[in-house]
Order: C-alpha cells, then sequence, then structure tokens
C-alpha cells in the first residue's frame, strides 16, 4: 500500500479533498423530496409539516456542517455523558404526553422531541467507545468488553421496549452484532449468538402462531373474547402481535381490511398503481382523497406517496440516493484513521440500511408494519437532525482518515 505525498511530507490533504462532497449533495436531494412528497401526502388535510419540514432540513444541515467540522474523537472523551443523558430522557418520556397510546415525546412547549431517536445514535457511541478500549482477542479475552457492550445496549432497547417502541428496539440489535463484528470479536461469538436468536426466533414464533389460533377461534366463537396476554409467551402488546399476524395472516385479524390491514392495503395500492413513471407529483390519489390516511402518509408511508406519484423511476432513484449515501459511510469506515471512527461509520450505515430496509419493506408488504420513518425523508424534527448529526460524524471520520489509503 503506497504512501502518498501528502504523508510523506506530512502536510495536510488540500482542502477540496478533505471533504466528501457525494454525501451531501444526495442529503440535499433526498430532502428536497422530503418536502415535496410530505406536501403532496397532505393535500388531503392541507396540514403545513412540510414547512416544519423544511426548517428542520435546513437546520439539520446546519448541524451537519458544524459536527463535520469538529473532531470525531472528541465524542470518546464524552461518551458516558452523551450515553448518561440519553438514558435520562428515555425515562422522561413516561412523565411526557401519550399519543396513539404510547409515551415516545418530551414535550418542551414549543416543541415535542423524541429521545428514542437520538439515544440510538448515543448507544453507538458508547458502544464504539467500548470496544475501541477494550482487549480484543480470543472469546475469553474479549468477555469484558463484549458484557459491557451487552449492557450498554440492553439499558436504551428495554426503556425504548417499555414505551412501547418494538421497531425502534429491534434496530439496535443489528448495530450492536455490527460493533462486534467490525471490532474482530471471535467467530465462536457469533456461532453462539446465532443458536441464540434463532431460539428467540422459535419462541415468537410460537407466541405468534398461539396468538394465531386465539384469534381464529374468537374470529369463529359467539363466546365473550378473552384475552390472549394471559396465555402469553413474551411480554408484547395487542397491537405488536396484531402487526406480525397481520402481516402473515391478514385474514384472521382483519378479514375485511378496514382494521390494522388498512394501511398496508393502502400502501400497496399507491405502490402498485404508481406504474414506471407514476401520476405525477400532487396527482396520488391514495392520499390526495384520504384512502392513506393523513396521520401516516407524511412519515412511516412516504415512501408509498414517491411511489405512486413518481413511479419506478423515482422509488430506484430514491434508493440509488440512499446506497449512495449508505456505502459512503462503509468506504469512510474502511478509511478511518482509528478503530473508533471505523466503528462510529460502520454502525451508523448499519442503522442507515435497516430503517431503510424495514420502512420500504413494510410499503411493499415484505416486512410488518413497525413504523419505522424513512431516514432523510419521513417527516419528523427528532429523527431529521439526528440523521443530521449522523452523518456529520461521518463527514468528520472522513475529514480525520488515514491520507495513505487510496
Amino acid at each position: 500500500m503506497a504512501i502518498n505525498a501528502h504523508q510523506e511530507s506530512g502536510n495536510e490533504l488540500p482542502e477540496d479533498e478533505q471533504w466528501d462532497w457525494v454525501s451531501p449533495v444526495f442529503l440535499a436531494v433526498l430532502c428536497v423530496m422530503s418536502v415535496l412528497f410530505i406536501k403532496s401526502a397532505q393535500a388531503y388535510d392541507g396540514g403545513n409539516e412540510w414547512q416544519k419540514q423544511s426548517v428542520w432540513c435546513c437546520f439539520g444541515f446546519l448541524v451537519y456542517f458544524g459536527v463535520s467540522l469538529v473532531d470525531y474523537r472528541n465524542l470518546m472523551k464524552y461518551a458516558h455523558f452523551i450515553y448518561g443523558f440519553s438514558i435520562l430522557s428515555l425515562l422522561l418520556v413516561f412523565g411526557g404526553p401519550k399519543i396513539y397510546g404510547a409515551s415516545r415525546w418530551v414535550d418542551l412547549g414549543i416543541l415535542k422531541i423524541q429521545p428514542s431517536e437520538m439515544a440510538k445514535f448515543a448507544t453507538i457511541i458508547m458502544g464504539a467507545s467500548i470496544l475501541s478500549r477494550a482487549k480484543i482477542g480470543d472469546l475469553r479475552d474479549s468477555l469484558k468488553g463484549i458484557i459491557n457492550l451487552t449492557f450498554c445496549f440492553l439499558v436504551p432497547m428495554f426503556l425504548i421496549f417499555l414505551q412501547p417502541d418494538l421497531g425502534s428496539t429491534m434496530v439496535l440489535p443489528p448495530i450492536a452484532f455490527t460493533l462486534l463484528y467490525v471490532a474482530r470479536i471471535p467467530a465462536k461469538f457469533f456461532v453462539a449468538t446465532t443458536l441464540l436468536f434463532v431460539a428467540l426466533l422459535g419462541l415468537l414464533g410460537l407466541d405468534i402462531y398461539r396468538y394465531y389460533q386465539h384469534k381464529s377461534e374468537n374470529l369463529h366463537s359467539s363466546e365473550p373474547v378473552v384475552a390472549y396476554e394471559e396465555n402469553a409467551l413474551l411480554p408484547l402488546k395487542d397491537y405488536q402481535r396484531k402487526r406480525i399476524l397481520t402481516f402473515i395472516a391478514p385474514e384472521v385479524v382483519d378479514p375485511h381490511g378496514v382494521g390494522p390491514n388498512w394501511n398496508r392495503i393502502q400502501a400497496l395500492i399507491a405502490v402498485s398503481t404508481g406504474g414506471l413513471i407514476g401520476k405525477g407529483w400532487g396527482e396520488g390519489m391514495q392520499a390526495k382523497l384520504g384512502y392513506l390516511p393523513p396521520a401516516v402518509a407524511h412519515n412511516d408511508f412516504i415512501f408509498a406517496v414517491l411511489a405512486e406519484e413518481w413511479g419506478l423511476i423515482g422509488s430506484l432513484f430514491a434508493l440509488l440516493a440512499y446506497s449512495v449515501i449508505i456505502f459512503g459511510c462503509l468506504k469512510v469506515a474502511s478509511k478511518s484513521a482509528d478503530m473508533f471512527g471505523r466503528l462510529l461509520a460502520s454502525s451508523i450505515s448499519v442503522l442507515m440500511m435497516v430503517h431503510l430496509f424495514v420502512n420500504v419493506g413494510m410499503t411493499i408488504g415484505i416486512t410488518p408494519i413497525t413504523g419505522l420513518p424513512l431516514p432523510f425523508m419521513s417527516y419528523g424534527g427528532s429523527f431529521v437532525v439526528t440523521c443530521f448529526l449522523m452523518m456529520g460524524v461521518v463527514q468528520s471520520v472522513y475529514r480525520h482518515r488515514k491520507e495513505f489509503i487510496l
């Protein structure tokens, strides 16, 4: 591997080489698309969230460039403080307002924030800090780091699950495994955890099957409905089981398609009627006529609005933009000057990847509806700003990369 002239002379890279200019361009593209389709999605009720989203995107870019100028290694110094503050904010939601039966927001008067979004990033910082400092060797030598990382992730997962927010809870395990993999934890650990994951998946499958039997019996019974929770194997809420079962067997939970399966059906109609080039911006009937409910069209199902109005070509363009951003994060991870930067960039890319896959997946019917927002496009200030913050950290890792890696 050759060392270039900049490294040999000890000089810094030229200004135009210090920045990754590709990612911010595609971030701007996604933000423009976000504002356009949020406005279109609210044609039914005339909401003004698209204006608020414009403000959040502009503020997000300021955060992005501001964070880019700061050395990301400072995060390691304050990792415990950032993590502790995020845990405190997760506790505060239980005294905050309930929206749709969930305690996920902290009311600051002029705005409401969703701490779980920032908690994901804070957990990444803490996890990366733990593994960067840990002794990694064979499984026995690595055990302390693994235990500390496990505890680091279990605390926010438990608090987010209690809100309840199963979707955000399930984002964290893939990130934890990414951190462990990049830190080069021995393969034996992954074999053991894979077996544990299969066992837990089997337990979930059994629980959902029993719930399926319960709903089937009640569907054809004239007797009073008995609550399933008394015989439950896992501590899931009824609506969470309904979401999973609606994905697997919608005819049992919602045989007429007017209940939990409604959003999924309307999203599929929106995607399927978009065709190759779509109906044109502002001409999508599912959101415009209110079939895709205004409460979800501009956030959880923003991709359905895009697919109906810009068709397959527009959808692929959006996915291309996400691909450039995600693979850009992985490229930055490979060029990082240290393990901490490598862990940060790779885990942020996985977070974006999970959100993208689950959100688009539930829109096209290949994953259950979980309520995970689409990065940079779904409406929501907390998530938009947090995404820009994370991308700013990735940019900082790039600016402090090893110059000799081509």
